[in-house]
């Protein structure tokens, strides 16, 4: 089984590209894929939004806005996952698709019409949107983000069982699809990857600028 983690800015066009790649590269390979997309929010990822949107990173007002919207979108999504992967997932590529190409204003009833446009249940989402459950599990993925020293977006990390190895990569240039396909190999001849840890700490940087290695 090969095991993907996708750690994304909800309401991020950029996210929005890399996911629908990956979901691509996935189809069209005959293997067992476990993946997840997963928010990612922290200072850093609001810092960097507001440099790649020129937008003034002093101004606390703005800074909090943001973070607000971020935080209240990445719970919409969580919350719409416990109706399904598939409505989840259909949810998050509309509200990015709105919001960070159609560059329209997140709101609560953005939301509202989203859920309805993907056939989701209004009530049913907004009793697990204010569910402690839905915060719990938000929390659980800025740990496993930690965990795994992810501080950009989107961020990918790979690992492959089917090659027994007892470590993942972090991809941090998500746009090189070739990357993907060479560790998506499950063949024992290309399960030896060209890539030699400098070192053997928790996350060692690759010879590979963009590329991590992560140890469970």
């Amino acid at each position: 089984m090969i095991e993907i983690y996708l750690f994304i800015s909800p309401l991020g066009r950029q996210c929005l590209k890399t996911e629908k790649m990956m979901l691509d590269l996935i189809s069209n390979e005959n293997k067992k894929f476990q993946f997840r997309i997963i928010p990612l929010l922290n200072l850093h990822t609001v810092q960097r939004y507001l440099i790649k949107q020129a937008l003034p990173t002093n101004d606390i007002q703005l800074r909090n806005k943001i973070f607000k919207e971020f935080y209240s979108a990445s719970l919409d999504y969580k919350a719409l996952l416990l109706q399904g992967k598939r409505k989840g997932q259909s949810f998050l590529f509309r509200l990015q698709e709105k919001v960070g190409v159609q560059k329209i204003p997140y709101s609560a009833e953005l939301v509202r019409e989203i859920i309805q446009e993907v056939g989701a249940d209004q009530e049913m989402f907004q009793v697990d949107r204010k569910s402690n459950a839905v915060k719990r599990y938000f929390e659980n993925d800025q740990k496993t983000a930690h965990e795994m020293g992810i501080t950009e977006h989107p961020s990918v990390v790979v690992f492959n069982y089917a090659c027994d190895r007892d470590y993942g990569i972090l991809i941090e240039d998500c746009g090189k699809t070739e990357i993907f396909h060479e560790l998506f190999k499950t063949d024992e001849d290309s399960c030896q990857l060209n890539f030699n840890p400098i070192n053997d700490d928790k996350q060692n940087r690759l010879t590979n600028a963009n590329l991590h290695l992560i140890r469970k």
